[in-house]
């Protein structure tokens, strides 16, 4: 059984805001510089780069906000990270399929 905590128990897809960014991480978009994957937090919608990006924007805005729950927003995806109890979790539904490759 994969060990969980308050913050990711019972999470599904529902529960995240629609993104602000879908077509990429917000900072990255801006700056003109890509990314490897996308995560999105629950709390406002934002769109940041995992931290195999140079940018590492998602780890940011977490950093920034303290907003502790994101999720994968790549296609077939269906995780959760919960950046205060650094745990993993699975949502209750399949995540929203991520941007297309341009």
């Amino acid at each position: 059984m994969m060990e969980t905590c308050k913050d990711l128990k019972n999470v599904s897809a529902a529960d995240f805001p629609a993104p602000r960014t879908p077509d990429g991480c917000e900072e990255c978009l801006a700056q003109g510089s890509r990314w490897v994957e996308l995560r999105e937090c629950r709390d406002c919608g934002h769109v940041g780069c995992c931290d195999s990006s140079p940018g590492r924007h998602a780890t940011a805005h977490f950093k920034e906000t303290n907003h502790p729950v994101m999720r994968s927003i790549e296609p077939g995806a269906g995780w959760t990270w919960c950046y205060v109890h650094e745990l993993q979790g699975e949502l209750e539904q399949p995540a929203m399929s991520g941007p297309t490759t341009r």
